[in-house]
């Protein structure tokens, strides 16, 4: 009896104080379950009034008999509670951890839903956000990053030994841009490593890069190629003929023609044409290298870079050489890939690839050894796809956090404060929409970062201008921040 008793008080104090499961339920959810505990509150009371009718009728003698039925009845009762319970738990459980972020992109006005409460609440309580939990597919980039630089410089070799008298722009040293050789990549699966080669022009040659006042939000450059005396009197021990006073018929027999003959169209340097000759030559000086021997080369398409990819069995590596003339000495170049659609061929628009490489170079020296602020780079861009938001946007967002909150604040164990952080400043910068340029005009650089004075004491543009004059753009962009915030909740739930 006593056993029965403590069941049967068990499963009514399950009835009397029930869980706060239901607090990260949809309504309809949470209608049945309130419908479902007031069935089962009232079929224990039957029981109880049950049980206590038949101890009273019931002989001494049947005991045995009469607590045999109403024990298995509670312990039915009791597991059909207990499996709810748990089950309704266990969903919360999950919910709770990106506390409850809500379905984005139901069109309303982002005070009028439940989607800006529910993102308040994922920036405000980063409770249940492990980066342990998260297995994102792994990707040595180290080994890519080691692989294709090593190719640039062989390429550079080759160039150097085959080339060097001719009178192609001059490539320098590789130097590693973009996502792959900060430590992060917006693919993970599937990294590019991009490689921004300088060009220095030929003997007898120069540059000039001229601004397109035009171009305009997005700085382009052109380059102009002049074509200096090489004379004797002017250039001794030159073996070459001057371009500028030797007979044009005496040049092309004796040689090469000039870059303005190759590469220019006028007198500007051509990126397209730049592009398709270096892809040949990538062609052209693959063979006789090492790598030739365990890697296949395969150029992939593009107009305004050389895109390859090396593959060997099982793995394979995707590279885009970029071209760039750098800004004096600075860390700016005037460089090939453009963003916007039908920009010239003669145009190179502005990069600042370099600086902002340098950038997390520095903050990794600086930063412990288990910083996690790729890791949240990784993770945001992760949950890109099928959102409008650009990675170079939340990259942006991380960089102003990394240069006004200290290293020392990104270990592993800050993950989810540090996402925090920067959901609330993506978000805040949506709603102001604006985002400043983190290189231009930032007085706070290292100062390992060499940039031209005009962009030192330059306004930083802002990113998010766009969304000032457009207000449909800039409910477009609020939607595909709640987007942004239910990928990440569901990469969380599901761990990858």
């Amino acid at each position: 009896m006593l056993g029965t008793t403590f069941l049967l008080l068990l499963v009514q104090g399950l009835l009397r104080y029930p869980q706060p499961a239901a607090r990260g339920l949809d309504e309809a959810t949470r209608e049945r379950m309130e419908q479902r505990a007031e069935y089962l509150s009232q079929e224990m009371a039957r029981l109880v009034q049950e049980l206590e009718r038949q101890s009273l009728e019931q002989s001494a003698g049947a005991w045995g008999a009469l607590l045999l039925w109403p024990c298995w009845g509670t312990l039915a009762v009791l597991v059909l509670l207990l499996a709810l319970w748990f089950g309704a738990k266990q969903v919360v459980s999950h919910e709770e951890k990106w506390e409850e972020v809500g379905a984005p992109g139901n069109g309303k006005d982002k005070h009028s839903g439940a989607q800006d409460d529910e993102a308040h609440k994922i920036e405000s309580n980063p409770g249940g956000l492990s980066v342990q939990r998260i297995q994102l597919p792994v990707v040595d980039l180290e080994k890519g990053c080691s692989l294709i630089g090593d190719l640039m410089a062989k390429l550079r070799d080759v160039f150097e030994q085959g080339l060097s008298h001719s009178f192609y722009p001059v490539p320098q040293e590789a130097i590693g841009v973009g996502s792959a050789f900060e430590g992060w990549s917006p693919r993970a699966e599937d990294p590019v490593y991009q490689v921004l080669v300088a060009l220095s022009p030929p003997a007898g040659h120069a540059f000039h890069l001229e601004l397109d006042t035009a171009g305009m939000p997005q700085r382009n450059f052109w380059v102009r190629v002049e074509l200096l005396c090489t004379c004797p009197r002017g250039q001794p021990g030159e073996d070459m003929l001057c371009f500028l006073h030797q007979p044009e018929q005496e040049l092309r027999r004796k040689q090469e023609p000039s870059l303005l003959h190759t590469l220019c169209t006028g007198s500007y340097l051509d990126v397209q044409k730049t592009a398709q000759w270096f892809c040949g030559f990538v062609r052209v000086a693959w063979l006789p290298l090492p790598q030739s021997r365990h890697w296949r080369l395969t150029l992939l398409p593009s107009s305004r870079s050389c895109r390859f990819q090396l593959s060997k069995g099982q793995e394979s590596f995707k590279a885009e050489m970029i071209f760039g003339v750098r800004r004096g000495d600075s860390d700016i170049f005037a460089g090939s890939l453009a963003t916007e659609a039908g920009t010239p061929s003669t145009a190179w628009p502005e990069t600042c690839a370099v600086a902002e490489a340098k950038f997390f170079g520095h903050i990794s020296r600086q930063a412990p050894q288990d910083s996690c602020h790729c890791k949240c780079l990784q993770l945001l861009s992760h949950s890109l796809p099928g959102v409008g938001l650009s990675s170079y946007t939340l990259k942006t967002v991380l960089m102003h956090l990394l240069s006004t909150v200290p290293p020392t604040r990104w270990r592993r164990r800050d993950f989810p404060r540090r996402m925090m952080d920067i959901l609330k400043l993506l978000r805040c910068s949506l709603e102001t929409k604006a985002l400043q340029h983190f290189v231009i005009g930032n007085e706070r650089l290292p100062e390992e970062i060499r940039l031209p004075s005009d962009l030192r004491l330059a306004e930083p543009p802002n990113l998010l201008q766009h969304l000032a004059s457009d207000p449909d753009a800039q409910a477009k962009a609020l939607q595909d921040y709640f987007g942004l915030v239910l990928g990440l909740r569901q990469l969380l739930l599901s761990g990858h």
